[in-house]
């Protein structure tokens, strides 16, 4: 874990996250929290690790993105050496 980002402010994001139960409790709670590009951004991140996860090409995944190359290559570092966030939240996705 990034010691960076664990601080009490960011305990207490987490904490208030982890209180939301269903897609339109997050709508509402991330639409006040963000602007419409933060989180246009990080929908189009998740949206980049899940087709490195299924072995699509940069190309085809700056293509249905939007994404840059670098903004591919930075998720793709994530993935193989980032703290499994990615791959905690894809592995519970699909025993859904």
């Amino acid at each position: 874990m990034n010691k960076k980002i664990k601080t009490e402010s960011v305990d207490h994001l987490f904490e208030a996250v982890l209180t939301l139960e269903n897609k339109e409790e997050c709508y509402a709670f991330f639409e006040d929290l963000c602007t419409v590009n933060e989180l246009l951004s990080l929908s189009q991140r998740f949206e980049v690790a899940s087709m490195l996860r299924q072995q699509k090409t940069y190309l085809e995944i700056a293509e249905k993105t939007g994404a840059s190359t670098a903004t591919i290559s930075r998720v793709n570092r994530s993935l193989n050496y980032g703290s499994d966030g990615y791959e905690l939240v894809f592995d519970r996705m699909s025993s859904h």
